[in-house]
């Protein structure tokens, strides 16, 4: 139960270290000429372009025999 627990909070955790990592908000954020609509929609495509590296990051670390 409690390995169970602990990579449940590993996954999670890769998760949403890789959606920090692929977020290009500096760029956004910063830049006056970006509307709300436009921001909305990156946001959007940067979280549907995540999800497959994401699904990845899980499978490879509940079996990590799938990597070799």
């Amino acid at each position: 139960m409690k390995d169970r627990k602990a990579k449940a909070k590993l996954i999670i955790l890769l998760g949403v270290i890789w959606i920090i990592i692929s977020l290009p908000l500096p760029w956004i954020v910063n830049n006056p000429e970006v509307s709300t609509v436009q921001f909305n929609t990156i946001l959007a495509i940067i979280g549907v372009m995540s999800i497959p590296f994401i699904v990845l990051g899980v499978v490879w670390t509940l079996k990590p025999e799938l990597t070799t």
